[in-house]
């Protein structure tokens, strides 16, 4: 499995800053990335690279970078490549007198920078404000799968509980210096292009395949790289891509998703090989649950997956715990779940942490300069 995180770059006043193509010429990358609009970039064994965490990557705009992890089998492997890919950005960005900050939008007012690439610009005059706007930092885990067969049984699978991955990563309160009510307002940028969110179910590889190439063939979208599912086949790779979470304040936080997801895909891909048949996914009831988390975060009620009905974030997430407990204990992942998930509920998650941080002080910049701390903690 692997990971990318999607940061803000933002200047010594805490507003975001334009530096992303500067920041990578400083990092020494060897090769100019592309990885934002879906592209698949960081996570892969022939673009990671030799330096610890991975690779640093282009996004959309030039406030924000990515980072990719080498793949890796061990969480605790896992847990150190997302920190040191953390670190290394930020030394980066630092030549540039710039930091990273894990946040899923900006708390002060911006107008983005679009990167001066092709695919960025056409995307652009393409999605009008809709990419004009699109400041934003997710966080995608790659898990891997034997065969496409294997990957859309997974897929079929565990739409019902990505819901609460969105929710435990939320981490996005702020949208153009105000306070959106959301826990992930993310979330409700992303949902504006056209493909993104809840997918249906798809039986074969080839349904799959031919669902993307209609979408393709719409000519609404620019190429397979925008299909923005909550979670997808990768284009080149055998991974199952799931992309529905906030950037993860911190290291911990990206480290339980990761290791959640790759229960999920473990548990699927097993139900497949018993030969148990897939959930009928009602894409309207997948995208209410993920419209709930993105509100409440793990802060209030969500819908979970078992009946459809409200439950506590602590009964769907323990929900989710249950679902995938074989296969964490199989991968030696239980304890450090358990001990994560601990953390997380005893902080509040990303975004209690931002507003809490906002009512001690008024300002939004403090936000900023305390996430920048726990981003890197």
């Amino acid at each position: 499995m692997g990971v990318e995180e999607e940061f803000l770059l933002v200047g010594p006043d805490g507003v975001p800053s334009a530096v992303a193509a500067e920041v990578i010429e400083a990092a020494g990358t060897s090769r100019p990335t592309e990885a934002g609009l879906g592209a698949s970039g960081g996570s892969r064994p022939d673009q990671a690279g030799n330096a610890p965490g991975g690779d640093l990557e282009l996004e959309l705009m030039e406030e924000q970078l990515e980072t990719g992890t080498h793949p890796c089998a061990d969480l605790s492997e896992l847990a150190q490549e997302i920190r040191d890919g953390r670190i290394r950005a930020n030394k980066a960005a630092e030549q540039r007198d710039a930091r990273i900050v894990a946040l899923g939008t900006s708390p002060v007012p911006v107008s983005p920078t679009t990167v001066g690439k092709l695919r960025y610009l056409e995307a652009r005059a393409a999605f009008g404000l809709t990419a004009r706007e699109q400041l934003t930092g997710g966080c995608h885990v790659h898990v891997a799968v034997s065969s496409d067969t294997e990957g859309v049984a997974v897929l079929d699978r565990i739409g019902p509980w990505l819901a609460p991955l969105l929710a435990l990563s939320a981490n996005s309160p702020y949208w153009q210096g105000e306070d959106s009510g959301y826990a992930s307002f993310r979330s409700q940028v992303w949902s504006r292009w056209p493909t993104a969110g809840p997918a249906p179910s798809f039986g074969t590889p080839e349904a799959y395949r031919a669902t993307v190439d209609a979408l393709v063939g719409t000519g609404t979208i620019l190429d397979t790289a925008m299909i923005y599912f909550d979670a997808r086949l990768s284009a080149s790779y055998p991974t199952v891509e799931i992309r529905v979470a906030d950037v993860c304040l911190d290291a911990d936080t990206a480290t339980l998703l990761a290791a959640l997801a790759r229960g999920l895909v473990e548990t699927a891909a097993r139900e497949a090989a018993a030969g148990a048949a897939a959930p009928m996914l009602h894409p309207e009831l997948l995208r209410t649950a993920s419209w709930r988390a993105g509100r409440s975060g793990i802060s209030g009620d969500l819908v979970s997956p078992l009946t459809w009905k409200p439950a506590t974030a602590h009964d769907v997430v323990g929900q989710l715990v249950a679902h995938v407990r074989e296969a964490l204990v199989d991968a030696g992942d239980l304890d450090a779940v358990t001990e994560l998930l601990g953390r997380l509920w005893s902080t509040g998650g990303g975004a209690a942490r931002q507003r809490a941080w906002f009512a001690t002080s008024g300002d939004p910049r403090t936000v900023i300069e305390r996430a920048a701390e726990a981003t890197l903690a």
